[in-house]
């Protein structure tokens, strides 16, 4: 790719002025409104069919014509979707600045207030995004453009998804950084309107901590366990900011106020006011024997909605849908100390948290996702990781004969029991203890497991290209059989790709469809189980084998 060239006959690149995984973003001039714009080259994943290939691309220009419908002037804007040599291209607002990651990484941690004040700006674009139905979905500093001027905005809305565009969900993989997902994503949950609320928490909190709540491993497998155990560590250098980023990253996205709410709570703390009182107070339970009253904690849940940006913004309405409900409503009011709420109803109240902690802790199952790049300048630019293989994979035959037997024609189903739920601290468990301490400013739910599917989806989508980071999600004795990391790595220099479908769970073994792309363009699909156990604290694949 040159500059000069014309794209869509209207867009004239100059030069590049970042790159991510998911694609390249140029300076560019419509010719025809002669105005500078940025202009973002998608790529798609490498080794698609054509059929795959076609899909990623509508996906894209849907995704792009999404985004267009948001207007705000804290939300970089998308002027048009173009098509050109078969790949799609968004054409985007130019915005003259430097992303948030930049200047972390330039300045190290930010002054509190600063950065509530651009915390709240963002935040006025997602209020508007989610009241159109839009969950950003990847929030990051990477994401947020912050200008010499006070300028602020959002970009990178490529991989939102729009409440009821139920076409845009068909890729069934995560999105978005381990570092800042909120726990329910971590867990495999659907994102929604709270997800934003607790990825921007984890956002500020880098900015003024200098790390994100869960840290910035290597290994983003140990991110994503740390994410859904939603153990955060109160902040040290926030002072005014500490109790409402504490508020925003509260484990149960009930807890956590609406993105309007976070607005004005980040302004009031950018102004040097302090943050509206709590609406509501929540109930920690407490330790077995504990009395019950000595468990209780405030919790600050937000303020009314109010808009400190101008609140002059255009939002194209959504298409009719099952809708969003704002996470984050309110408990009813706790009543003065002097009123005496009766003790049996409490007791009651609290019998009945602890039913639901139980049934959320035997339903929920997870799933898992890649961590993105920073921009170095902005423009609407994205750096975000290329998504993995669309299922979950098989993992590499044990001291067989290295190569994948052919599949038949036609591939059903497989009925061997499907992949198990691995817990991230006790092997076989579904429920988890209650964590032993407690942030004073938060409740934090039970801590829950990474699912098996989660794990293996995770680890596929390191091959055939990290194959270190994948060996050390192998047992030691897995690693023993499959004849050590040299035999491993010469198995997967054969292929240039592999993906995986029809996954099934059951217990603690999991069946998969493993689809094998060789260098020379072959292809070869076979049926796999495989087992994924927790030793030493950590989820490993233990065992695999054809059949």
């Amino acid at each position: 790719m040159t500059s000069d060239r014309l794209i869509a006959g209207r867009y004239r690149l100059g030069d590049p002025i970042g790159t991510g995984a998911m694609g390249v973003v140029w300076r560019a001039t419509d010719v025809r409104l002669r105005r500078t714009v940025a202009v973002k080259q998608l790529l798609l994943a490498p080794g698609l069919t054509r059929s795959q290939a076609l899909e990623a691309k509508l996906r894209a220009m849907r995704e792009g014509r999404i985004a267009a419908r948001l207007h705000h002037q804290n939300a970089v804007t998308v002027f048009d979707v173009a098509e050109e040599d078969g790949q799609p291209w968004l054409v985007m607002e130019f915005v003259d600045a430097q992303s948030l990651a930049t200047v972390m990484r330039e300045q190290g941690p930010l002054d509190p207030q600063r950065v509530a004040r651009i915390g709240a700006k963002v935040a006025a674009a997602l209020a508007v995004a989610h009241d159109a139905g839009i969950v950003h979905r990847d929030v990051k500093p990477a994401n947020i453009l912050v200008a010499e001027n006070g300028t602020v905005k959002i970009t990178d809305f490529g991989i939102s998804r729009a409440v009821g565009d139920v076409t845009v969900t068909s890729t069934g993989f995560l999105a978005g950084t381990p570092a800042y997902l909120s726990p329910e994503v971590a867990r495999g949950e659907d994102p929604e309107p709270a997800s934003d609320v607790f990825a921007l928490g984890s956002t500020l909190y880098a900015a003024v901590e200098g790390t994100p709540p869960f840290g910035e491993g290597e290994n983003p497998l140990a991110v994503l366990h740390s994410v859904a155990r939603a153990q955060v560590p109160p902040p040290r250098r926030a002072a005014a900011l500490g109790p409402v980023l504490m508020e925003l990253l509260a484990a149960d996205a009930g807890n956590r106020p609406t993105m309007r709410e976070a607005q004005t709570a980040l302004a009031a703390v950018a102004d040097g006011r302090a943050a509206p009182p709590p609406k509501a107070a929540t109930k920690i339970l407490p330790k077995p024997g504990a009395p019950l009253d000595a468990a209780a904690t405030t919790v600050l849940a937000g303020a009314a909605a109010g808009n400190a940006e101008d609140p002059t913004v255009h939002v194209a309405a959504a298409a009719p849908s099952g809708g969003t409900v704002p996470a984050g409503s309110p408990a009813p009011q706790r009543k003065p100390p002097g009123t005496g709420p009766n003790r049996r109803v409490l007791a009651l109240a609290a019998a009945g948290a602890v039913a639901v902690l139980v049934l959320i802790g035997l339903l929920v199952a997870l799933d898992g996702n890649d961590d993105g790049g920073e921009r170095t300048t902005a423009g609407g630019e994205s750096s975000q990781a290329a998504p993995p293989p669309p299922s979950a994979a098989a993992v590499p035959p044990p001291v067989d004969d290295g190569q994948p037997t052919r599949a038949p024609a036609a591939t059903t189903t497989p009925a061997a029991p499907s992949s198990s739920a691995a817990p991230s601290s006790t092997p076989g468990a579904t429920s988890s203890a209650p964590r032993s301490s407690t942030p004073p400013t938060t409740t934090a739910a039970p801590a829950q497991p990474v699912s098996a599917a989660a794990f293996v989806s995770s680890y596929y989508g390191m091959l055939p290209a990290n194959t270190s980071g994948a060996w050390s999600l192998l047992s030691p004795a897995y690693q023993a059989q499959t004849g050590g990391y040299d035999s491993y790595v010469r198995f997967w220099s054969q292929f240039s790709g592999v993906s995986v479908s029809n996954v099934v769970q059951n217990g603690d073994r999991a069946s998969a469809t493993v689809t094998y792309r060789y260098r020379n363009g072959r292809q070869e699909s076979e049926q796999r189980w495989f087992r994924v156990t927790n030793e030493g604290g950590r989820s490993l694949i233990v065992d695999s084998q054809r059949g």
